[in-house]
């Protein structure tokens, strides 16, 4: 699963007990999150792991306006941070944009994963670009050899429609980096659409963005056949949550992705 929690935007802390419903609800192996946050009391990723009784890695706090702004993996089995790396800004330098990688020990062996989280502008294709191409050079070191070791499956949003430059280079339509592409799980497994950003949630109806699928599950390519492919794939959180005890309310600005991967 992968999603994007929106930080410390809007009604925050009403939305946090929405965010932990969604959570338990699909209760997923592994969740990829985007917009983490942390103060000097409290940490999202942190008490997620805690009250889903999840393990938890994530990037370092970087603060802003108070608290840190950043991604992270959780996942039912144990986990070590592998990398935590800053991807470009517009200038080509380390930016404040990062991805988070760890590698999961699984049942099916020792599973490499990253969350990360694109520039956001609507003008910023070749940014992301940059930042796409340092990704699939990362990706080469923390997937193995790929034809026995398991793929890497990056989560995240990526400010990007499927048929943005930078979307098409890290699934092989464009040039990238050699030796390695991603699958989109939703492109192989999911119905209709997929859109992640909606005008029907309130958080983003004043957007200047139509309806759209920015946040993906991709999974490296080449991989041993047929571990990684996409079983099925499924949209969550694209309405209000009910919570126990308070009014309905969205989770997030952005709906999930959920995807069930091949194993063996």
């Amino acid at each position: 699963m992968t999603w994007n929690l929106w930080w410390h935007f809007g009604p925050w802390a009403q939305r946090q007990p929405a965010i932990e419903a969604v959570l338990r609800a699909v209760d997923p192996d592994v969740v990829l999150l985007q917009e983490v946050w942390s103060d000097e009391s409290n940490d999202q990723a942190v008490d997620l792991g805690a009250a889903l009784d999840l393990h938890v890695a994530r990037t370092d706090p970087v603060f802003w306006n108070g608290a840190s702004f950043g991604n992270a993996v959780l996942s039912r089995w144990p986990l070590e941070r592998i990398a935590d790396e800053q991807l470009p800004n517009v200038n080509g330098e380390p930016g404040h944009r990062r991805v988070v990688a760890a590698r999961v020990d699984t049942p099916f062996g020792l599973w490499p994963v990253a969350s990360t989280h694109l520039d956001f502008r609507a003008d910023g294709s070749e940014v992301r670009q940059r930042q796409c191409r340092q990704l699939m050079e990362l990706a080469k070191q923390w997937r193995g050899d790929p034809e026995t070791d398991l793929p890497l499956v990056l989560g995240g949003d990526l400010n990007a429609v499927p048929d943005s430059d930078e979307v098409r280079m890290l699934t092989g339509r464009r040039p990238g980096v050699d030796d390695i592409v991603f699958s989109d799980a939703w492109e192989q497994a999911g119905e209709g659409r997929g859109d992640t950003w909606r005008r029907d949630n309130p958080y983003s109806a004043e957007s200047a963005w139509p309806n759209r699928r920015i946040d993906y599950l991709l999974v490296s390519w080449p991989r041993p056949k047929p571990v990684g492919n996409p079983a099925q794939a499924w949209i969550v959180a694209d309405g209000p949550t009910e919570v126990e005890g308070a009014e309905s309310i969205w989770a997030s600005d952005h709906a999930a992705v959920v995807a069930e991967l091949r194993t063996s």
